[in-house]
This record gives C-alpha cells, sequence and structure tokens, in this order.
C-alpha cells in the first residue's frame, strides 16, 4: 500500500464510519513522506501526478497508456494485465481512479499508486507465469491480487492475505465484479484474513511474492515461503525505505538488491494498524 515512490465502489465498501475523511495515518505519512533521491526513475512519476491532479484520466486504458510513456509499463505483458483489471472497481466512488496517486480504502490503509503496481508486475513478471503460485501481503483493495490471478492463469494460484477482516469481504466484492472474477469462483484466486508477515503456507513455496507494506526487515516466513528460482518484491526500512528485490537460488540463498526509495505505511500488526494516529 504505497504512499509515493518517491467500476465504482461505495464509499461504504472501504471508508469505515470514521474514515470518511483521509485517515491522519494516511496524511501523516504522505506528508513525512522524505524527499526522493534524484537518481531514482520514479521521479518523474511524481512529477506526473502532480500534472495528473489537474484533471483525472477517464479510461483504464488511457492510465497505462501514461504509464508506458513515463516507462513504468515496459512489456506487454503487464500493459496487458492492467487493461484488464479496471482500477475503478477498486477505488471508492468520489476518488479519482486514473490519477497516479495512492488513495485511502478505509482502516489506515491505501491502495497504491497505478505506478507501483506497475513497477511491482515488471519486477515480478517471469515469475508469474501460467500455472505459478503468487502470493499477495497485505492484499488491501484486492486490486495486484486480481492482476496476480490474470497472470498466472486457471492452473496457477494468487493468494491475497489481509488481517483487516472488512477490507477482504470489501476486495472479494470488487474482485467479483472484475474480471478476475471466474478465477476467484474457481479458487485459483483466493482471499484470506491472516498476519502477512506470517505469510500463507498453505499454498506455498511461491514463484512470486509482493508485500504491500513496509517491514523494519525481511520477514523470514516470507523467505521460508519462497521457491528456489522464485522472486519477493517487499519494501524494507521504517522512515526510509527502499523496495528491494529479494531472490532465491537454487541452493536456498538470497540476494537482495534496492530498486528505488519508496513510501509506503508499515507492515505491522492489527491493532497498531487500527490506531488512527
Amino acid at each position: 500500500m504505497c504512499l509515493s515512490a518517491a467500476s465504482a465502489a461505495s464509499p461504504s465498501r472501504f471508508l469505515s464510519p470514521s474514515s470518511s475523511a483521509l485517515p491522519r495515518r494516511f496524511l501523516h505519512h504522505l506528508l513525512a513522506a522524505p524527499p526522493l533521491r534524484s537518481s531514482l526513475r520514479c521521479i518523474p512519476f511524481h512529477r506526473m501526478a502532480q500534472f495528473w491532479t489537474q484533471g483525472s484520466l477517464d479510461k483504464n486504458k488511457a492510465l497505462v497508456e501514461y504509464l508506458k510513456q513515463y516507462g513504468a509499463v515496459r512489456t506487454d505483458k503487464v500493459a496487458e494485465v492492467m487493461e484488464s483489471i479496471d482500477r475503478a472497481l477498486f477505488v471508492a466512488e468520489g476518488l479519482t481512479p486514473y490519477t497516479d496517486s495512492p488513495m485511502p480504502i478505509g482502516y489506515n490503509a491505501t491502495i497504491s499508486a497505478p505506478h507501483m503496481h506497475a513497477t511491482c508486475l515488471e519486477l515480478l513478471k517471469d515469475h508469474l507465469q501460467p500455472g505459478m503460485h503468487a502470493l499477495d501481503v497485505g492484499s488491501g483493495s484486492g486490486y495486484l491480487t486480481a492482476c496476480f490471478a490474470m497472470m498466472v492463469g486457471p492452473e496457477g494460484r494468487a493468494v491475497g492475505i489481509e488481517h483487516i477482516p472488512e477490507l477482504v469481504a470489501a476486495s472479494t466484492e470488487n474482485v467479483q465484479r472484475s474480471d478476475a472474477a471466474q478465477l476467484l469462483k474457481d479458487g485459483s484466486l483466493s482471499l484470506h484474513v491472516a498476519d502477512g508477515r506470517l505469510g500463507w503456507p498453505d499454498e506455498a513455496p511461491y514463484d512470486a511474492i509482493h508485500v504491500g507494506a513496509a517491514a523494519p526487515e525481511i520477514p523470514q516466513p516470507l523467505v521460508d515461503q519462497l521457491k528456489p528460482g522464485g522472486r519477493m518484491v517487499i519494501p524494507v526500512g521504517s522512515y526510509f525505505q527502499d523496495l528491494q528485490v529479494v531472490d532465491k537460488n537454487d541452493d536456498g540463498s538470497v540476494t537482495v538488491r534496492n530498486d528505488a526509495s519508496v513510501r509506503y505505511v508499515p507492515l505491522t500488526s492489527r491493532s497498531a494498524q487500527l490506531q488512527d494516529s
């Protein structure tokens, strides 16, 4: 659920009664986000977000075209899946789904900016081939889990885990209205209430793991559930965060590299997340 890189849902399906305005934690993290290092490729998206606030795009395909122009979407495979899963189905009514910005979905959670979804899909695309297994930790709105499911297909498995039951219920409704609905019905896509720091062992090992919140360090259970030859993308850090790419080698060892500076909400306990501070 990134704050920066740095088919419409009703508000009640995402925003809790105390969350009609932007949650204070969302605003705190957004305003406190550190300036992005100029050497990173995410700088154009910051500028693009400023431009798009002048008038949001009204078509999902147009959003993908913009992401292509700015280099976030680089392959036909990622473009195809992002065009097929309409972001508007995963964003509350009254917000602008085609703006390149994170948006609140209630319970101090967000849906990441489209360029971050594109970035993670590009990093994981070779590990989201038909028949593979993917885990989306902190699945939130369900958007990226749906994308994963479309990429791995009916013979694969896409699992989303989220520790807020209301978000799991809302994300299930979102997916049911999307092009991934049949995959949810067939069971190749599933959404569960669980502590993301512990993963979901039932469908392990995973070829791809995405973590949508920042951990102070890489959780060992997620490393354990990563298949040899698999890849995990996870933001790591507290105030200063890096999007890290974790590759597990055939011998079980791991290599880690930093891809970009980012700003995500923290990967934490359910009780800590629900504290409106």
